[in-house]
C-alpha cells in the first residue's frame, strides 16, 4: 500500500445533524435529491435519528480506519437540513490557509461555524482564513469542494457550470490559492446540469473517477482527461447510471497503513470488478452505510470536510 499523500488528507471534519432532512430549498437544481411525501412529525423524526446514526456509524468506521474525525453536532435549531455537508462551506489547504465559501441557499449561509474554524486554528497551524462570503449579497456562490474538485498536486481546480459555481468567484479562488480553473459544461441522460462537480468527478493520488459522458463538450471532455493522464494518473470512466449511485462522490484518505478511498455501499454497488480493481491498486475501499444521507442529493464526499492542514505540535 503507498503512502500517503498531500492529495489524501489524513484527518477530516464531519456534522451530525440531529433534524436531517432533505433541503426544500435545493430541490430546483439537485436532480440525485429524492423528496420524501406527506411525511408526519413522527416519521420525520425517524428519518432524522437513521441519519444520525449513519453519521455516527461512519465517523466510527473513519476512525477504525486511522483516520482522525473532527465530529461536530448540529442540534438543528438555525434550521439547516444540509449541515450534514459541511465540504460546501469551507475547504482547508496546506500552508495553514482556510477559505470559507459563498453559499447559493439562504438556509445553507447558516451552516458556517466559528466552533469548526476555531477548532482548526487550536489544532492545526492556521495562518490565514479568505472569507468568501460576502459574495452572497451580490449572487455570486462557490460552494467549496462540492462545486470545484481540486487537484492539489497538479494545481487544477475542475468545476461544472453551475448556478453554484459562479464564475467570477471561481476565478478569485483561484487566483488566491493558486489552482489553474478548467471549466465544463454538464448534463444528465436528461439533458440537466449536474449541480456540483463533486458528484461526476473524484481526484484521488494514483487515479481518477470522472463521469466523462456527462460532459458535454468533447474537446474539453478530451482536455479533462489529458490533464489527469499528465498526472500520471488512471482515469477510470464512470456512466450515467454509476454517477446517479454516487460512485463519483467519493474522498481518498490517508490511514496509518496507506490510502483508502470513502466512499458509499451505494457507490461500491454500482462499481464493475475492473474499475474496483484498479482502485485498488493504490488505495483500499471504505465503503460506508448511508442511504438516508444519500436522499438529500449527496454522499459520502460531501460528508467530509478534509483537513489539508499541519497540526500543532503536541
Amino acid at each position: 500500500m503507498n503512502a500517503s499523500s498531500i492529495q489524501a488528507p489524513a484527518a477530516v471534519v464531519m456534522i451530525r445533524p440531529h433534524r436531517f432532512m432533505p433541503n426544500p430549498e435545493t430541490a430546483a437544481d439537485n436532480a440525485f435529491q429524492r423528496h420524501p411525501v406527506g411525511l408526519d412529525a413522527a416519521r420525520a423524526q425517524a428519518v432524522a435519528e437513521k441519519a444520525r446514526h449513519e453519521v455516527t456509524a461512519a465517523a466510527q468506521a473513519l476512525t477504525d480506519a486511522g483516520v482522525r474525525v473532527h465530529l461536530f453536532d448540529d442540534e438543528g435549531a438555525l434550521g439547516t437540513p444540509d449541515s450534514v455537508f459541511p465540504n460546501n462551506w469551507f475547504s482547508t489547504h496546506a500552508g495553514g490557509r482556510v477559505a470559507l465559501f459563498p453559499m447559493y441557499s439562504a438556509n445553507r449561509r447558516r451552516e458556517r461555524r466559528i466552533d469548526v474554524i476555531e477548532m482548526l486554528k487550536a489544532r492545526y497551524r492556521v495562518h490565514e482564513v479568505v472569507d468568501y462570503s460576502g459574495l452572497e449579497y451580490d449572487g455570486m456562490f462557490l460552494e467549496g469542494t462540492g462545486a470545484v474538485v481540486l487537484d492539489h498536486i497538479g494545481r487544477t481546480a475542475f468545476a461544472a457550470r453551475s448556478n453554484r459555481a459562479d464564475p467570477i468567484a471561481l476565478e478569485r479562488f483561484c487566483s488566491q490559492f493558486h489552482f489553474e480553473a478548467i471549466c465544463f459544461d454538464t448534463a444528465d441522460p436528461d439533458g440537466r446540469p449536474i449541480y456540483h462537480t463533486n458528484v461526476m468527478m473524484s481526484v484521488a493520488t494514483a487515479f481518477a473517477l470522472v463521469g466523462l459522458d456527462s460532459i458535454r463538450d468533447a474537446h474539453r471532455r478530451d482536455e479533462v482527461r489529458e490533464r489527469l493522464l499528465a498526472t500520471g494518473r488512471e482515469v477510470i470512466a464512470l456512466d450515467h447510471g454509476q454517477i446517479a449511485h454516487f460512485a463519483a462522490n467519493a474522498l481518498e484518505l490517508s490511514g496509518p497503513d496507506g490510502r483508502l478511498l470513502a466512499l458509499s455501499t451505494t457507490a461500491l454497488a454500482s462499481l464493475t470488478p475492473a474499475q474496483r480493481a484498479l482502485i485498488e491498486r493504490s488505495a483500499r475501499l471504505l465503503p460506508l452505510d448511508v442511504p438516508t444521507i444519500e436522499t438529500a442529493g449527496g454522499s459520502v464526499r460531501c460528508m467530509l470536510a478534509g483537513i489539508h492542514l499541519s497540526p500543532r505540535a503536541g
